[in-house]
């Protein structure tokens, strides 16, 4: 193990950041099952393609009051004047395309709520025996970018027409959502 992998009882990659740091022990890892917050995440694991999750993090405030403190049903009934409005809002990362894809996901995540009663059991559907994972890693450089439930469920919403939704984000949702807990073997945090 690195010294890195664990700082102060907590998994290394927080840092000391006390967004990060409260984030880490307030919020990753732990399951959601309540879909509006399974849609904050959702938003947030999308705008962060390409970018640094603390940039989100700090962004969050911004995309809550920007989507309609994450109602889908709001967010889904937004129009090109929303993108146009939404593109000049700097709380939150003024990509045209990911404010369209936040849209457009609105609409899908209606749709899987419709079809499988939540997004929380569509989530489970992917899961083995519908669970939570709970992984033992002791380092960092053990956390996988993706893994077999990412690539089947990612492919799965960009057959239904998600946006910004790859693997890698899928897992990263998985892991923030807690269906997936990677929190390492020695951090405080990790609960079962």
């Amino acid at each position: 193990m690195n010294k890195q992998d664990l700082v102060n009882g907590r998994c290394g990659w927080c840092g000391n950041d006390p967004l990060y740091v409260k984030y880490h022990d307030e919020e990753w890892g732990r399951l959601v099952t309540d879909d509006k917050v399974l849609f904050e995440f959702l938003v947030l694991e999308s705008a962060q393609a390409g970018l640094s999750w603390i940039t989100i993090l700090r962004k969050r405030e911004g995309y809550r009051s920007a989507f309609c403190n994450f109602d889908a049903r709001q967010v889904a009934q937004f129009t090109e004047d929303d993108v146009e409005r939404l593109m000049h809002f700097e709380g939150i990362v003024r990509n045209r395309l990911k404010i369209k894809s936040t849209i457009t996901n609105a609409k899908q995540f209606l749709a899987i709520q419709e079809e499988f009663g939540s997004f929380y059991n569509y989530t489970l559907s992917f899961l083995p025996k519908r669970q939570p994972i709970f992984n033992s890693f002791h380092t960092l450089s053990e956390l996988p970018a993706s893994s077999p439930e990412s690539d089947v469920m990612s492919k799965d919403m960009k057959k239904r027409g998600f946006k910004f939704f790859g693997t890698t984000i899928c897992y990263a949702h998985l892991q923030a959502t807690g269906f997936v807990n990677d929190h390492l073997v020695g951090c405080k945090c990790r609960v079962f």
